[in-house]
């Protein structure tokens, strides 16, 4: 079984994954295998575009866990789409150094639900949880996608409403 970890830059995708991998969890970090598939890379916005249709067409699927925000677009049987609020993400990011335009478009991607509705459009209803990192630790995010996988945890999502968060005009 494949299951995805998905969400906005800043959610906690790669320290909940971490987390997993110390449990024994086989993962794949997708930052690692788009590497081939770059067409352009954006320093001003510290961005990669990448030819997204030919890497999923080519990505072997795995048995175990793939991380990254664009783990939502493969053929995963199980997707989890971290979440974390706004504000809280633009504070995130801004230790990486990214410029404000790019915090701001994450922040603003975030309250509009773009991972959670790009994931809806690809996988079943069934297949699909949406948790909120805002203030849980990485553990018990952990906690969460193991009961998920394991099947324990029934499908969740839509219960978050960040719009109020949107940053336009500022």
């Amino acid at each position: 079984m494949m299951t995805g970890i998905t969400g906005t830059p800043g959610t906690g995708k790669t320290a909940v994954a971490a987390e997993l991998e110390r449990r024994g969890h086989r993962i794949v970090h997708l930052a690692d295998t788009v590497r081939p598939y770059v067409v352009e890379e954006d320093r001003a916005r510290q961005t990669l575009v990448v030819d997204v249709d030919r890497w999923v067409e080519e990505f072997e699927p795995v048995e175990g866990i793939v991380e990254g925000h664009l783990a939502h677009l493969l053929p995963c049987d199980r997707v989890v789409v971290l979440r974390c609020r706004p504000d809280v993400l633009a504070a995130r990011l801004a230790p990486r150094g990214y410029p404000a335009e790019k915090i701001a478009e994450n922040r603003d991607a975030e309250a509009l639900d773009v991972i959670l509705i790009e994931t809806l459009e690809e996988h079943p209803d069934e297949h699909i949880l949406e948790v909120d990192t805002t203030a849980l630790s990485v553990g018990e995010c952990a906690d969460r996608i193991e009961e998920f996988i394991r099947g324990e945890l029934p499908s969740s999502y839509g219960s978050i409403d960040w719009t109020d968060h949107l940053g336009f005009g500022t």
